[in-house]
């Protein structure tokens, strides 16, 4: 492909490096630092951070966990607010599950496939069917019902309270500079570090999984709730305004119905994450498949740890597919609303004949065994691949050499680093592609590291996510392009990406350490597993969204495939690639807490090990490094805008 050069003058000379907006900022960073650093130098000497500088907050939090130990039973805020939440939780998720067990086996299945059909085709129909009937073959389904029972209820919670979130910050940019730290740290901060606050308030049982459940799930809903409102199509809301409408009308008639498919996505990913957060929310009492996960991978058993994640998996894959079919469908003619009445008269009749016929529960003769041939499929992969490879080495050495070669130089490079020296790599890499204010808070959120006491490990843990980041990229990136130009390969890619999605954490993580052992690099593996679906998903999608008139102008130009890969493509979905590198980042911190528990340390360890001893020092002050951190990632991966003003001529 052919590229035009404007002809070159004296007089038309090009800028000078002096006066590139990169250098100048170089140059204003390396005036203050001038002046800053031999100050803090003399001041607080040393290489790691100066316990000068360090804030203890370990007895402020021990008196704060006495207090709600001593008056959970008697003071009113507990027993008119919090007991009043607790149960109503617990009468709905015990409604919905009295309902699911009601209706019986044959009429879930006949009303999933009905509601199915609804929305999408017989196709999706007969997969819902073959599904739910999938987790009755597995012996899961009770657990099953369970499980979809305390979905229900976290997801109505998630999208109410997402929805509410959303509207404020779709409406109000005061609001929305609010509310995006808040939805930061609900989305960043692990499960298990805000676990202990809320079971000290709740208590074992299902009120403190459907909480943590909703904190984890509401985010999304209210960041596309926001993006849809902000993103309607300006041209509609002038006519709309030009009628005379009061706010709530332009609110209620246009703005909320051009947002409808990203209020949809919401709810998709909020059901996603609300799924994902299953066996996590076991560990406060559940119940569910999540707790069968939970028991099988505490006596290290992978395969009843399969059998009952197999249907999480399942849920969330044809419940993607259907709350997916019913965004594509808005705005179509679609079925009329008869069939709606004959899809209801079917599913009753169904779930009437099941009951007349005593199929409730699901027969104990129609299980299947699964566990029995899944372990003997894994203890040969440890006896063979872990270290009998010839030539090329086990598994084992694998993660022995990114340890040795990879993690470990990263980790003593970070720690062997000055403690201003990192503030001020973090204030160089956020102002090169954003503001003042982003390099400030970057630095701000790192420095907050240091106050807690928590500065080295929290740069282990910095060392292990962008390593995880890092490989996440390479492959996420390569992968997506593939599926961006290949919709075979797409169509193959989606139900793979699905599992690895859907799947439990602890559920791979038995397969990942029986293969690479325990330390640093199962627990990157288990975050590159993690985020790796949504980096090649974001990745794909931005690509297949680029202009289709940027495209055909540079295939009549004669550009090559590649080319316009490089010269078209991937300049116009930069903004895909940078969320991309944004999720990846939040994902992999996400799975930091996973990484603590196969013996990957520093922040991950002491958040588990701050749950499981009731410490709520430890455990909150490692999870807020670990916001901290993200905070920081977050700052110097996506670039801010400038607000500029038009002058007028």
């Amino acid at each position: 492909m052919a590229t035009i050069t404007a002809p070159t003058s004296q007089k038309a000379a090009p800028p000078g490096i002096l006066t590139h907006p990169a250098t100048r900022k170089l140059l204003t960073l390396a005036a203050l630092a001038a002046v800053l650093v031999p100050l803090a130098v003399t001041q607080w000497p040393g290489v790691t951070w100066p316990t000068a500088l360090t804030v203890d907050v370990s007895e402020p939090l021990g008196r704060a966990s006495d207090w709600i130990i001593d008056n959970r039973d008697s003071h009113p805020l507990f027993l008119y607010f919090f007991g009043h939440v607790s149960n109503i939780v617990v009468i709905a998720v015990r409604a919905v599950y009295l309902a699911l067990l009601a209706v019986g086996w044959a009429g879930v299945t006949a009303i999933g496939a009905l509601v199915a059909w609804r929305v999408a085709d017989v196709k999706l129909a007969l997969g819902t069917a073959a599904a739910f009937l999938a987790c009755g073959l597995l012996g899961m389904w009770v657990p099953t019902m369970q499980t979809l029972a305390l979905m229900v209820v976290a997801v109505l919670a998630s999208v109410a309270v997402g929805a509410l979130l959303g509207l404020a910050a779709g409406l109000s940019d005061r609001m929305d500079r609010v509310l995006r730290p808040v939805l930061d740290t609900m989305q960043v901060l692990p499960a298990f570090a805000y676990l202990l606050p809320v079971v000290l308030v709740f208590g074992i049982g299902v009120p403190a999984a459907v909480l943590t459940t909703v904190v984890y799930a509401a985010p999304p809903m209210a960041r596309l709730t926001s993006l849809g409102l902000r993103g309607a199509d300006k041209e509609v809301l002038e006519a709309v305004e030009s009628l005379g409408t009061t706010s709530r009308q332009r609110l209620l008639t246009a703005r909320i119905p051009l947002a409808r498919k990203e209020l949809l996505l919401g709810v998709n990913q909020t059901i996603m994450m609300a799924l994902s957060m299953a066996v996590i929310a076991s560990v406060i009492g559940a119940g569910g498949l999540g707790d069968r996960v939970y028991q099988a991978l505490a006596s290290v058993d992978v395969g009843a740890a399969l059998a009952a994640g197999i249907p999480i998996v399942l849920l969330a894959v044809v419940l993607d597919r259907v709350t997916g079919a019913a965004g594509e469908r808005l705005g179509e003619s679609g079925k009329s609303p008869v069939t709606w009445l004959y899809a209801l008269v079917v599913a009753a009749a169904v779930a009437l004949a099941g009951r007349l016929a005593g199929f409730l529960d699901w027969p104990d003769g129609w299980e299947l065994n699964i566990a029995e041939p899944v372990n003997r499929a894994v203890d040969w992969m440890t006896a063979h691949l872990y270290s009998g490879v010839p030539v090329v080495g086990g598994t084992a050495d694998w993660a022995a050499h990114f340890t040795s070669w990879v993690l470990n130089p990263l980790r003593d490079g970070l720690q062997w680093l000055p403690w201003w020296s990192v503030l001020l790599i973090v204030a160089a890499l956020a102002w090169l592609i954003g503001t003042w204010r982003t390099a400030l808070t970057a630095v701000l959120a790192m420095a907050a590291i240091g106050v807690l006491g928590v500065w080295k490990p929290s740069l282990d843990t910095l060392s292990q996510v962008l390593a995880a980041v890092a490989v996440t990229l390479v492959i996420g990136f390569a992968t997506g392009v593939a599926a961006a130009r290949s919709d075979r390969f797409e169509r193959l890619l989606r139900p793979v990406l699905d599992v690895f999605q859907t799947m439990p954490q602890f559920v791979y993580l038995i397969p990942v350490v029986a293969l690479f052992g325990v330390g640093r690099a199962p627990a990157v593996a288990a975050a590159v597993v993690y985020a790796l679906p949504a980096v090649v998903r974001i990745t794909a999608q931005g690509l297949r969204q680029v202009d289709p008139a940027a495209m055909e102008s540079a295939r009549s130009l004669g550009a090559t495939s590649g080319q316009q890969l490089r010269q078209v493509q991937l300049p116009l979905a930069r903004p895909a690639l940078l969320l991309a590198v944004n999720q990846g980042v939040v994902l992999v911190l996400a799975v930091v807490i996973i990484g603590g528990l196969v013996g990957g340390g520093a922040l991950g360890y002491q958040v588990v090990f701050g749950l499981a001893q009731g410490d709520l020092a430890t455990g909150l002050v490692a999870g807020a490094a670990i916001v901290c951190l993200g905070l920081m990632l977050d700052r110097v991966t996506q670039p801010t805008e400038r607000r500029t003003t038009k002058k007028g001529a």
